[in-house]
């Protein structure tokens, strides 16, 4: 099997994903990055979802309405359309950054990285924390204060557009896709957060003693230094 940047292809495997690998104590902080990295892929990505759902349709009501109105009613919504489209860039690069630290850990626990690789997962995890961060404030905000409206027509004619055009509702507060992508996707950010934390605590375990858990190493130690039933014992009298 082909190795690619001293790492071993043969080294993926299913059996990788058993509980006794993934959660096993013998390498530094490991049952926490297997659970927190998924946490902070996982609401990250469902957030840019549920949120890819509600900009869509929100797209559809432009091309809808400006139809039905041949052109004589411009919708304004690119707000929401706008911070949804990078909200699902945003899920795509967290779920990059902690996706490959979860599976270079899984497979590869034991790889050699130089300084510059080490801190450039350091840099690349704090860049995507904030980019979560400023994603779900503009989120939130646009979320709970703003909503479409329609130029080109008088009010009440406007309305009826929006009534005849069907979901999703113009006023983003109470769509529940926008709403349910702005609740998950700060459950998120603070998994993403709390990623970066320990992928900082992990990286300089490592750096300093190895990716071998301390309290394992201490344990296999005393375990060696035990003598067997086999050993020779000499009596000085």
């Amino acid at each position: 099997m082909a190795v690619i940047w001293g790492l071993d292809l043969k080294e993926i495997q299913w059996s990788k994903f058993k509980s006794s690998n993934m959660f096993t104590p013998a390498y530094h902080l490991r049952r926490t990055k297997m659970i927190v990295y998924q946490i902070a892929m996982i609401f990250m990505v469902v957030s840019e979802s549920v949120g890819t759902a509600a900009l869509s349709d929100y797209v559809d009501q432009q091309d809808g309405i400006s139809e039905r109105s041949r052109g004589r009613a411009m919708v304004h919504n690119n707000d929401i359309v706008g911070v949804f489209s990078y909200n699902i860039f945003v899920g795509i690069a967290v779920a990059t950054i902690f996706g490959s630290g979860f599976f270079f850990d899984l497979f590869w626990p034991e790889r050699k990285e130089t300084p510059r690789v080490r801190l450039a997962w350091k840099i690349s995890s704090v860049v995507v924390s904030f980019m979560a961060l400023a994603d779900l404030i503009a989120v939130t905000v646009i979320v709970a204060t703003r909503r479409a409206y329609i130029t080109g027509v008088p009010g009440v004619q406007a309305l009826l557009f929006f009534i005849a055009n069907g979901p999703p509702n113009p006023i983003y507060r109470r769509n529940a896709y926008c709403v349910a992508s702005a609740v998950i996707g700060w459950v998120g950010v603070v998994g993403t957060f709390a990623s970066t934390y320990i992928m900082w605590k992990s990286i300089d375990h490592d750096t300093k003693y190895g990716p071998k858990s301390s309290k394992f190493q201490t344990r296999r130690e005393a375990e060696m230094a035990q003598p067997t039933g086999d050993q020779d014992v000499t009596m000085t009298v």
